[in-house]
């Protein structure tokens, strides 16, 4: 190494000059003290070089960066509860003959794709946008029913589900540690929810004026459906982790709420010719419900 071959020369520099005897104060003395000194310190810096070149290089590991693109997948479950009230459309039918207001739960599971865009500006706060669409089971149903005068049962059954809804949000994230991020997220959300209804009554006419008729001929005496696209907001948060590579696995929770419908139920049989058929609404509060989901995302 380059100290062992400093350290050979400068003992044969000193045995030659050693053998000419020269004198103890001699120019030749002189030069050889000097030469002995200089590399006195030089070979600790070749050994220190020898060192250097003999440690490892250590990698400078930077933190993990979220900015970027992904995409992912979801799946979970949504519920929620729903209230129901109706009004006639016919002014001559007896308040007895309105299906009273009734409630139930929704619930089902879903599933589908995200996807988005974050914008780490501190190492520890990020912002974000992610759209998402979902398939969804959540439906429900319940049954209105009330005793007419002399005894007659009426039952009016009505029942809703969504069958898809998505998402546009923009979220807020904190990371306690570099691979992980804890979030709130809202904004837009919309949704197809179909609505239906009927109505039941075991006698042959429900009331009619001069302008609305029916006959009961066959149960049920009413029915009706909508299907619209409704739209509403969405709010909530999660917790995101990055566990490998560009792969990251969250945990979110959402409340969605999309706008309130209703439904129009109209007698399937008229009961005088000339008169329009007579008709009564079922009205639906707004379709909110809960999502907790788990996602797998892949960022680029």
């Amino acid at each position: 190494m380059a100290s062992d071959i400093l350290t050979r020369g400068i003992a044969s520099i000193f045995c030659k000059l050693r053998s000419t005897n020269a004198a103890p104060y001699s120019a030749t003395w002189l030069l050889t003290l000097i030469a002995g000194v200089s590399c006195a310190g030089l070979v600790p810096m070749a050994r220190a070089a020898d060192l250097a070149i003999k440690a490892p290089m250590q990698a400078v590991i930077s933190p993990l960066n979220w900015t970027g693109p992904y995409v992912g997948a979801n799946v979970g479950g949504g519920w929620g509860n729903r209230s129901v009230d109706f009004a006639p459309n016919d002014t001559s039918v007896l308040p007895a003959n309105v299906p009273p207001s009734t409630s139930f739960n929704t619930s089902g599971a879903l599933g589908g794709v995200q996807a988005g865009y974050n914008w780490q500006f501190n190492r520890n706060w990020l912002v974000g946008i992610e759209a998402d669409f979902d398939v969804s089971g959540v439906k429900g149903s319940a049954v209105s029913s009330n005793t007419l005068l002399g005894g007659a049962l009426l039952t009016a059954p009505v029942d809703e589900r969504i069958n898809w809804f998505g998402t546009l949000r923009a979220r807020w994230g904190f990371l306690p540690t570099d691979n992980l991020v804890a979030y709130v997220t809202g904004g837009l959300a919309y949704g197809q929810v179909v609505r239906t209804g009927s109505y039941s009554l075991p006698i042959n006419s429900f009331g009619f004026n001069n302008t609305n008729s029916f006959a009961c001929a066959a149960s049920p005496c009413f029915t009706g459906s909508s299907s619209e696209i409704d739209v509403g907001w969405a709010l909530g948060g999660g917790i995101e982790y990055a566990f490998r590579n560009n792969f990251t696995l969250k945990v979110e929770y959402l409340r969605v709420s999309l706008d309130a419908g209703s439904t129009t139920e109209t007698a399937r049989s008229i009961l005088l010719l000339g008169t329009a058929p007579s008709s009564l609404n079922a009205n639906f509060s707004r379709a909110s419900f809960n999502v907790a989901r788990i996602g797998l995302d892949y960022r680029f």
